[in-house]
């Protein structure tokens, strides 16, 4: 019998990132990485949450059957008290990982503490932190951008990378283009990411890349990967793995 490993996203905006997960893992069984033992896990996405009552990832999470909770921060008169609103909200349904997919929100030491967080940030870390990392690698002397994935700690885009790939720059790329690319490797990134971060294996046919209705009109670069140690859902209940941002 698989063990149920209950997730939440969190998002901003378009919610493309976000819609890529759900259609990866959510309700999908994953075999341990770990020798000893044959158990099973199951994937849930037991819920979106998302700070901005116009993005459009909302209707991707009604198209999806996935619930979304929307809780506009500007409701909240500091940044520590909508944290705890989304604390709340997220103890109410028992969410053991939380993966950021374009929330554009600054979460206080108050959230991370409590929560085991992956985001995902547009660039090959420790290059480029911030908003604006797509355009400040492409213009900038660097042969390449990239994509990593990381646990979130209380430095800005500073935890510890689980996966990256480098995206090459092309001869003819402009802006456009480059970030096409960075978000179909985005896609492809993500979930393996969050397999390796939590020591399951990815089934042997599974294609983690973007559908139709979410890919972007590029191709993946050849890239070059790198990676960190994994953690085991196992010590989800024991683990002094502290995660923040």
């Amino acid at each position: 019998m698989a063990t149920t490993l209950s997730c939440a996203i969190l998002f901003s905006g378009n919610g493309s990132n976000m819609q890529h997960l759900i259609e990866s893992l959510h309700h999908k069984r994953f075999k341990s990485r770990q020798k000893d033992t044959a158990q099973e896990y199951e994937i849930e996405i037991t819920l979106t949450l998302c700070n901005n009552p116009s993005a459009y990832g909302i209707t991707r999470t009604k198209n999806l059957g996935v619930p979304c909770e929307i809780l506009p921060h500007k409701h909240f008169a500091t940044r520590e008290d909508f944290d705890k609103a989304m604390i709340n909200i997220l103890h109410t349904h028992k969410i053991e990982y939380i993966f950021l997919a374009g929330f554009m929100r600054i979460l206080t030491p108050a959230f991370t503490q409590k929560f085991k967080i992956i985001n995902i940030h547009p660039s090959f870390l420790p290059e480029y932190k911030g908003a604006h990392a797509i355009k400040d690698s492409f213009y900038s002397s660097s042969s390449y951008g990239g994509v990593s994935v990381h646990w979130v700690n209380e430095e800005l885009d500073g935890g510890e990378v689980i996966l990256q790939e480098k995206v090459v720059k092309l001869p003819n790329d402009n802006l456009e283009t480059f970030e096409a690319r960075i978000h179909e490797c985005e896609y492809s990134l993500y979930p393996r990411a969050i397999l390796h971060a939590l020591g399951l294996n990815e089934a042997d046919s599974q294609d983690f890349r973007a559908t139709d209705s979410i890919r972007t009109e590029s191709k993946l670069t050849d890239s070059h990967i790198t990676e960190s140690t994994s953690f085991s859902p196992a010590q989800s209940k024991t683990s002094t793995h502290k995660v923040s941002q």
